[in-house]
């Protein structure tokens, strides 16, 4: 049956300008962008889900008008606009409380969404694992608690549907505060038991077990363009804000033979809504659990130390912080991207410090000098064993000097006696094979 493609939903988006902006918002690194790249960023969010941008705009405001966040001359200037152009739904690049939110949508007679609403809205559209949707669905309607009428029923006709609370039948139907508050204790638990069986996962790596290497980063810095690149997948890698949602896990063999497993995790953003670095936790665990962690940076990108900034606020919010013991790797992206001078300078400062590459994950360049350091990282954290083998044992004997580092060796009648340096994962997967160890005397 031929059906007929819709137009995309016309939208305006406003970027309100604060004076005193780090002091009015939460959030993390809310004043760290320069205006423009702060509307240029929710111009990019807007088509991550292929909005239709007729015009958007920074707007300067002394303090937010409590009725509408934005003064009266300006929702009156932009309300002409938006009946002239027959605009369907407007972004306030800012966080509106639900009564601001409703009294907009009564003055220009449109659908009205905020900062957080239109990330969710993006993180609806990209969930697409089991744990990636029950995430969604519980930071919508925790954000939507205090809302009463949804605000996301023009979209899912636009789209058709994500199905946050059943089939397309209920999404005009406007749910109050109860069933909602039902609905989240019920997601909750889906939730636990989806983390525990996450949890049993994990632990299934752990005695296999794999060193995990997680790629984190700004959105649309490149991890997955990275993690294909590494891992010759095919995991979805576009020039769009929020193409990952959920945690991809591929196994990566490293130039000394060590195998690890390589997580794609989603993309971070400033001034990062709260309902989402609460909601998922779950999907960011593999940050948690992670042996090393890589940074990728868009080093192309005129705001990348802002961005950096950004990434790292969400990292300690989640307990992740980089420390001599546990550094964390930057990987210099998009250096394909830079003028020739700007990219010899760049290769040469991270060619001067042992936890930092310049690359482009779409050309492959630099990608050696990233496993390497990978490979470096993990081989530092290797454990210095006594090992006794059996000398019939001889592929026990030939595996240790395959993935250990053998220091001594003194040999009797029956058994080879080593001295090797040998990290967790090695050290687990020994044991496996039925020979004890112990570690060296300092």
């Amino acid at each position: 049956m031929h059906t007929t493609k819709k137009a995309a939903t016309t939208t305006l988006i406003v970027h309100p300008r604060l004076k005193k902006r780090a002091a009015e918002e939460d959030g993390y690194g809310a004043n760290s962008y320069g205006q423009r790249s702060r509307l240029e960023e929710a111009r990019g969010l807007a088509a991550a889900i292929n909005l239709n941008v007729l015009h958007a705009e920074i707007v300067n405001i002394a303090k937010p008008n409590p009725a509408t966040y934005l003064g009266e001359g300006t929702v009156e200037r932009l309300g002409i606009f938006i009946k002239e152009n027959a605009v369907e739904l407007a972004v306030v690049d800012g966080h509106l409380s639900p009564g601001q939110q409703r009294n907009l949508e009564k003055a220009w007679n449109a659908k009205v969404i905020d900062r957080t609403g239109l990330i969710l809205e993006i993180f609806g559209a990209r969930a697409r694992t089991r744990e990636g949707q029950l995430q969604v669905e519980l930071a919508h309607l925790s954000y939507q608690k205090s809302r009463l009428v949804r605000s996301w029923t023009h979209l899912e006709r636009q789209r058709g549907g994500f199905g946050f609370l059943g089939g397309p039948g209920e999404t005009q139907i406007e749910i109050d505060r109860r069933l909602i508050g039902e609905r989240i204790v019920r997601l909750k638990k889906e939730i636990e038991t989806v983390t525990r069986t996450r949890g049993l996962h994990r632990e299934a790596r752990r005695r296999i077990p794999y060193p995990i290497v997680a790629l984190v980063g700004y959105t649309n810095a490149g991890k997955s363009t990275l993690f294909n690149t590494l891992t010759s997948s095919n995991v979805v890698a576009m020039d769009q804000l929020f193409a990952t949602l959920d945690p991809t896990m591929r196994q990566l063999k490293l130039p000394s033979g060590r195998t690890v497993i390589l997580s794609d995790t989603v993309g971070f953003v400033s001034d990062l809504p709260h309902e989402l670095v609460a909601a998922f936790r779950a999907t960011l665990e593999e940050v948690l659990e992670a042996d090393v962690v890589v940074h990728v940076r868009d080093i192309a990108h005129p705001e990348s130390e802002a961005q950096k900034r950004d990434v790292e606020d969400v990292l300690k919010q989640l307990g992740v912080e980089a420390d001599a013991n546990n550094p964390v790797i930057e990987a210099l992206n998009k250096i394909d991207l830079l003028s020739a001078d700007d990219r010899r300078a760049i290769t040469a400062s991270a060619g001067r410090g042992p936890y930092q590459v310049a690359l482009s994950a779409l050309t492959g360049k630099g990608t050696d000098r990233l496993l390497d350091i990978i490979d470096y990282e993990l081989g530092r954290r290797r454990k210095t064993l006594d090992v006794t083998v059996p000398l019939e044992d001889g592929e026990t004997i030939a595996w240790l000097y395959r993935r250990g580092e053998v220091l001594n060796r003194t040999d009797d009648e029956t058994a080879a006696r080593f001295s090797v340096l040998l990290d967790a994962a090695d050290t687990a997967r020994l044991e496996k094979r039925g020979i004890p160890t112990q570690r060296a005397a300092e």
